[in-house]
């Protein structure tokens, strides 16, 4: 039996981004809510810390402001003053290519000048807006519809270290549809990536939307944990950590609300609920839908998360390597190395490493190679010094090592993501009021998931208004 009964309008089952967005914009419209998370802190991923003039975040870095949506949201939760904007030269990226640095051409004239692809990959390119469009029945990888339409070279050093700096993926099983369903749009809508680039920049226009490509990068002054911080403290009175759920329990004729039953220091609770978001990862979630629909279950749990390590390396004072003016580099798969790639942390925002002094945040594993983030820190830290050695000239000891494993990192829209998102929509159908979210479904990015959090609100708010009276719903309007 529950030391505490209460009921709330809507109960948010997990404090990462997507969670905390979601619980402050039902709580800023006039819903009681409730937000249960089960470790001792908030923010997901999104983990920052302040060490010996390092600002070090172990998840997202940063994200692109690629909607209106994102920067109002920066606005209305009272960060735009200490949200900073990557430096220019953080546009400048590079491939590894045998061995070398070379820039990823960002424009036409670029493309033509670049070193990185050769002239056969530059004249392959030409025939894209040749090329007919795959059957709509077919669901392709992104390795199959980039090799079709661009050419393997392009495949290898362009497309494969992108997917494996963005998902930590393999584009041989991600699907083109799901994982970069804006590229897949270009041939769908257009027949072309090169017609669709073209028009779609005028359409984008027009939406006040921004190319990825062109969209700011930002963070905050004290890191990305800045963000979930301050959510944090706007619904302080309404977050419950450390909480282990231990039963829920669908509507009946009898009673109208969910139950969740959960304990938190030695005392159980139970609270009733209007509504109810799942905002945690797709295992997690499955695990509790298991009771009421194995199929959605199954297929929730078939969403791969692979391990991800994040070695960071702080230098205090100037440290000799090659120039470091831009973002970073990505490692193509076809170079044979122990890394993903690397960031350059102190170049791309002010305040990351002491004056003089070099932050690098370089990513180990992924889908590539799994097995390496099971390595003892020494040997890890190893593999990652000697990598940037030979492709940075790096030289000396770093001063901060810190190490961050991700057992399960990122989810990964492979093929069939899409019936399995749908196989989620017809569980949320069959079960008004319960609500399923998370960057496994409609983005994995930062940014993606505060617009997520906008459209699942008014969902949830539209569905809460039935409780209300006229004069309730009025009230909440206007507030």
């Amino acid at each position: 039996m529950s030391d505490y009964e209460f009921e709330t309008d809507a109960v948010v089952i997990g404090a990462g981004i997507s969670g905390l967005a979601t619980a402050y914009r039902l709580r800023r419209a006039g819903l009681d809510i409730l937000l249960l998370e089960k470790s001792s802190h908030i923010g997901g991923t999104i983990q920052t810390e302040k060490l010996d003039g390092f600002i070090i975040d172990y998840g997202p870095n940063s994200t692109l402001d690629t909607s209106p949506k994102i920067s109002d949201f920066i606005k209305e939760i009272g960060l735009q003053n200490t949200r900073v904007n990557a430096n220019a030269s953080a546009n400048r990226r590079y491939i590894l290519r045998n061995g070398e640095l070379r820039p990823l051409p960002m424009n036409p004239p670029q493309f033509i000048a670049s070193n990185l692809f050769t002239f056969k990959a530059k004249l392959r390119l030409f025939a894209e807006p040749f090329i007919s469009p795959a059957p709509e029945d077919k669901e392709e990888t992104i390795s199959e519809f980039v090799e079709r339409r661009l050419g393997k070279e392009f495949l290898d050093y362009a497309i494969n270290p992108f997917v494996a700096g963005v998902y930590a993926g393999d584009p041989s099983r991600l699907s083109v549809r799901s994982a970069v369903a804006k590229i897949y749009a270009l041939e769908k809508n257009y027949g072309s990536l090169i017609k669709g680039a073209i028009k779609g920049a005028k359409e984008r226009k027009k939406r006040a939307q921004s190319d990825r490509t062109k969209a700011q990068l930002f963070s905050f002054q004290q890191g990305m944990g800045e963000l979930t911080k301050s959510l944090g403290k706007s619904l302080k009175d309404k977050i419950q950590t450390e909480c282990e759920i231990r039963n829920v329990t669908l509507p009946t004729d009898s009673q109208e609300f969910y139950t969740i039953d959960y304990c938190k220091a030695g005392q159980e609770f139970t609270v009733k609920t209007k509504s109810l978001i799942f905002a945690i990862p797709s295992y997690v979630t499955a695990s509790y839908l298991q009771p009421f629909d194995s199929f959605l279950s199954s297929n929730l749990q078939e969403i791969v998360y692979p391990p991800v390590a994040m070695v960071f390396l702080g230098f205090k004072k100037k440290v000799a390597c090659r120039a470091l003016d831009g973002f970073g580099f990505l490692v193509p798969k076809v170079e044979n190395r122990n890394i993903l790639g690397t960031i350059w942390s102190s170049t791309i925002f002010p305040n990351r490493a002491p004056e003089d002094g070099v932050a690098l945040t370089t990513f180990i594993g992924g889908m590539r190679q799994p097995e390496l983030v099971s390595r003892e820190d020494k040997e890890l830290c190893s593999l990652v010094l000697n990598d940037l050695r030979e492709i940075m000239g790096l030289q000396g000891q770093p001063d901060v090592i810190k190490i961050k494993r991700w057992q399960k990192a990122i989810p990964q829209y492979e093929l069939g993501h899409e019936q399995r998102i749908e196989a989620v929509k017809q569980f949320e159908t069959k079960h008004p009021g319960m609500f399923i979210s998370g960057n496994f479904r409609s983005g994995i990015s930062v940014g993606d998931c505060i617009i997520q959090s906008e459209t699942l609100a008014e969902r949830v708010l539209d569905y809460c208004k039935q409780f209300m009276s006229v004069s309730q719903v009025s009230e909440k309007i206007a507030s």
